[in-house]
């Protein structure tokens, strides 16, 4: 089995025991994952991100290569967002930002 295989297979049971919400598994959180406000906050480093996302807290474009953090309410992993680090951070100080369809025109 290569070590990659067993490192899955760890990261696989320690977001199960997450998930199901077992005492153990809450403090076995996957290394480079923290909680924050019943989220979970993954930071990405720049080489890891290979397509561009769009940032939920500023409506931006986040370009491929830039670092950031990827979040997602706790037990809802289909739920996770890609936000600018700095945009995370002020979350609680912005206000409601409008957001576009995918398709909408960007300006008019």
């Amino acid at each position: 089995m290569a070590g990659g295989s067993r490192r899955a297979a760890r990261r696989a049971q320690a977001l199960a025991a997450l998930r199901s919400g077992d005492e153990d598994g809450a403090s076995r959180i996957p290394a480079g994952e923290r909680v924050e406000d019943g989220y979970v906050v993954r930071s990405v480093a720049g080489t890891a991100s290979t397509r561009p996302y769009r940032c939920p807290g500023c409506d931006q474009e986040l370009p491929a290569g830039v670092p950031h953090v990827v979040t997602w309410p706790q037990g809802r992993p289909d739920e996770r967002r890609h936000w600018h680090a700095t945009c995370w951070s002020a979350r609680g100080r912005r206000g409601v930002k409008v957001h576009r369809s995918k398709n909408a025109p960007r300006y008019g």
